[in-house]
């Protein structure tokens, strides 16, 4: 049996290797300006600081790593102006405003089969053991993997990629370039361009709505649907339910990651980033640029403004203003939360004092 790499550099065994290219188009690529060093000298691969050598690119955002940097041999490094004097001799600085976003454009132009999930076959239309409605319509180059199921109705936009095993239920519509992960399950939903749906997702799907009583709890009809804008990711397990008496709703680039659970007639803005495991419960409102930590959760028919970030293992009950910063729980300004903190502690450890 074959031993596993400890290799942390990109793999050829998952991905193509890396094109070699010059310092130069590094730059270009990032957006980054070359501040001394051979412009000419080429690049072949993405490493961490701690293992950068000849012919790597390396990026140094976090000043916890700055003995790493002092140490490593890549032939360039990503450096915002505050980290530029650490560079050591030898290594191309590249300045940039941001370098993990740089690295992230550069990544992107070397390894472009790494910006949406990999199929599972080397299917390149449909899999003779799909199974589609004949009143499906696909656009051009759009692939489906064997065992998917694609219901009447539905609208593939072009270059999309269904996963095996993955289902499509009646009339949804997906657009251009997206790519649906085995084992997902999509019912009345709509879905912009460009939209990654990973493994294991389920969409629109039954909200948790019942008109509860005493004699019984009676199922209230589930009658709006999912709409995913453009660029949005879904992480692998996770639903979104479709609305109740209007839509669930996420904005453009927004992106969720795993176990994630999203309630009926939920609005999620534009670039929100929400970590796993966050429960939202209906009919609440997060506004653009939202920001919520993992296992956050956030009770129904509430409203988070735009900007605001939420601490992981916090509880929103209420209205939380724009822009802010908070945690606990109930969640509650990041800086009184942390004042409680501290005085609680410190009168735990004073009852333990004899």
């Amino acid at each position: 049996m074959t031993e596993p790499s400890n290799q942390s550099e990109m793999s050829p065994v998952f991905f193509p290797e890396a094109q070699t290219i010059t310092v130069k188009q590094v730059a270009e690529w990032a957006g980054a300006e070359i501040v001394r060093g051979d412009r000419e000298l080429t690049i072949s691969g993405v490493a961490p600081l701690d293992e950068g050598v000849p012919g790597t690119l390396v990026f140094i955002d976090n000043p916890k790593y700055l003995d790493q940097l002092e140490g490593t041999k890549a032939t360039a490094c990503l450096v915002s102006k505050k980290h530029l004097e650490k560079v050591p001799e030898g290594v191309v600085p590249l300045l940039a405003k941001e370098p993990y976003r740089s690295l992230a454009k550069v990544l992107a132009e070397l390894y472009p089969d790494a910006m949406r999930p990999l199929p599972v076959t080397h299917e390149t239309s449909v899999s003779p053991r799909a199974y589609l409605e004949e009143s499906a319509k696909l656009g051009e180059g759009v692939v489906v993997e064997a065992g998917a199921v694609i219901g009447a109705e539905v609208v593939i936009g072009a270059g999309s990629r269904i996963g095996p095993n993955a289902v499509i239920a009646a009339n949804c519509q997906l657009g251009e370039n997206c790519s649906i992960g085995a084992n997902a399950s999509l019912q009345h939903s709509v879905l912009g361009d460009r939209v990654i749906i990973h493994p294991n997702v389920s969409l629109g799907q039954d909200g948790f709505g019942f008109a509860m009583g005493p004699g019984g709890h009676i199922k209230v009809p589930q009658l709006g649907r999912v709409v995913l804008g453009n660029d949005v990711e879904i992480g692998a397990g996770s639903c979104i339910d479709r609305g109740a008496n209007r839509d669930t709703t996420v904005g453009d680039g927004t992106k969720i990651d795993n176990q994630v659970q999203v309630g009926h007639n939920v609005n999620i803005g534009k670039h929100c980033v929400i970590v796993s495991q966050v429960g939202i419960s209906g009919s609440s409102t997060l506004e653009d640029y939202v920001v919520l930590g993992g296992q956050a959760g956030v009770s129904g028919h509430v409203r988070i403004g735009m900007g605001a970030q939420v601490a992981g293992v916090s509880a929103v009950h209420d209205d939380l203003a724009p822009g802010g910063r908070y945690g606990g729980v109930p969640a509650r300004p990041i800086r009184e939360w942390f004042k409680e903190m501290t005085v609680l502690r410190r009168l735990t450890s004073q009852s333990g004092k004899k």
